[in-house]
């Protein structure tokens, strides 16, 4: 049986992007915007074309750093709490998801976000072949959210939601949006394919409510089960492929 490194060696010439999300850069088409950038050497000398492609013994450097090596894949799985950014650069954030993970020496990143207000499952990773997949709407990789609104919406509401809106000339639409009884209150479960800028909050407000919580509680068939708000765990090898897996 072939072993990673055995298959990898088989991959050359390997598209610059995709060597770089092996090496934990960041996912495939965000490496594309930094190659593009101008941001990265293959042997010495400075690309930005995104199709470049390297053969096995090319040396490649990202802003004048040493050569990108393998590293130890890491799987994290964090319940962010509100007031958190899913991004490591934004200077005026004042609290970040990285701030919540303790991993020295790591260059770690979200598997896509959620916005300041949101909270639950997010997954940190330096797998950026694995973020792609996850993250990619081509994979099919479905999210599941609870949401909370501010009153009850009504049954041509929830039709509303369900057959689609044109907000800001984007078309959103959810997988499925269900009801969930809670407690007291009204819970809205819903599924996503793509999960586009405030999708939830913006098909919410297009039916005229607002979102109070919106928590995400799946990736694929990966749970955020009872994990504390704020605190995170690693994922097995075994445990992150259930998250491209699909949801029941």
């Amino acid at each position: 049986m072939k072993n990673a490194e055995d298959t990898e060696k088989n991959e050359f010439p390997m598209r610059l992007a995709k060597f770089m999300a092996s090496r934990g850069v960041a996912s495939r088409r965000k490496c594309e915007e930094i190659i593009a950038a101008g941001r990265v050497a293959v042997n010495g000398e400075d690309v930005a074309e995104v199709a470049t492609k390297i053969a096995e013994n090319d040396t490649v450097s990202l802003d004048g750093g040493p050569p990108l090596e393998k590293r130890e894949k890491i799987y994290l799985l964090l319940n962010k709490p509100r007031g958190f950014l899913c991004s490591a650069k934004d200077p005026h954030a004042e609290k970040t998801v990285f701030d919540l993970i303790d991993i020295p020496g790591e260059r770690l990143f979200t598997v896509g976000r959620l916005d300041l207000d949101s909270e639950g499952l997010v997954i940190l990773t330096n797998d950026g072949q694995f973020a792609e997949k996850i993250a990619h709407p081509k994979y099919g990789v479905l999210k599941r959210y609870e949401v909370k609104t501010s009153r009850p919406l009504s049954n041509a509401e929830m039709a509303k939601i369900r057959s689609g809106v044109t907000d800001d000339g984007e078309f959103l639409k959810p997988v499925s949006v269900e009801r969930k009884k809670r407690g007291n209150g009204e819970h809205l479960v819903f599924i996503l394919a793509e999960g586009k800028k405030r999708e939830i909050r913006r098909l919410v407000a297009a039916a005229g409510a607002k979102v109070q919580c919106l928590r995400r509680v799946a990736v694929g068939k990966l749970e955020l089960g009872k994990l504390p708000t704020g605190k995170w765990r690693r994922l097995s090898g075994k445990e992150a492929r259930t998250a491209a897996k699909p949801l029941a």
